[in-house]
């Protein structure tokens, strides 16, 4: 008798790991999805302003690329660890609350978009100028430069840097179970480390393992379908 109860006990906290592992991996990806749909969105403008706004380019400012681009570079230097606690007031205030898988998809994004600005500003300066000039000689405007020429001449190099944003983002959401940002990294915070569970922190970083695998692949795939140099 004690055998089969010890038995069903063993298979129900198997079967309760397994729901817990698929509930973190599914917060995981909401995370992940939606803090990287809206490091794209906002980053991709931000490299765009970063790149006309330099030197030699159709809204060449000096200043403002300085001002800029140092505001960009002070939130890339600040670790996501630090970032995350800076700003909890801030992201009570956004989502009213600095807990959950919500609450953490606020610093992901503030740490991601300067993060993304650069690479989409760096992947924008491999267009050839020549092409601008020519298209400024045909009479196009600057908006249609930006849409026509350089986002989708810079395309493939976009696609590779908007996957290791991706990437960054997973790993970043696995640092944010630290202060209960929920997902993976708090189910290996909370079982595999404070509770000795060496099992559920395997499981968490094999499936972390594979979310990245994953990415990659589809980043590399989709660079390549696009790419038509």
């Amino acid at each position: 008798m004690s055998e089969l109860l010890m038995s069903w006990g063993l298979e129900r906290t198997l079967a309760n790991n397994i729901a817990m592992l698929g509930q973190g991996t599914l917060d995981t990806l909401y995370m992940v999805l939606a803090a990287t749909v809206i490091s794209i969105v906002l980053g991709v403008p931000l490299g765009v302003l970063l790149l006309v706004t330099s030197k030699g380019y159709f809204w060449d400012s000096p200043r403002f690329y300085a001002v800029l681009g140092a505001v960009v570079n002070a939130l890339r230097s600040v670790p996501f660890i630090i970032l995350m606690v800076a700003i909890i007031p801030f992201t009570k205030m956004l989502v009213g609350t600095s807990i959950g898988t919500t609450a953490a998809i606020v610093p992901l994004t503030v740490s991601t978009i300067p993060f993304l600005g650069r690479l989409v500003e760096t992947s924008l300066r491999t267009v050839p100028y020549g092409l601008i000039e020519a298209a400024q000689s045909m009479g196009a405007g600057p908006y249609t430069i930006i849409g026509k020429v350089l986002l989708r001449e810079a395309l493939p190099e976009l696609v590779q840097n908007f996957t290791l944003t991706l990437i960054v983002i997973i790993g970043c959401s696995a640092m944010a179970g630290t202060i209960g940002g929920g997902g993976l990294g708090d189910i290996a915070i909370r079982y595999g480390y404070m509770r000795f569970q060496a099992g559920m922190m395997v499981a968490t970083v094999l499936i972390l393992i594979v979310m990245v695998q994953l990415a990659q692949w589809l980043g590399d795939t989709l660079a390549r379908h696009v790419d038509h140099r």
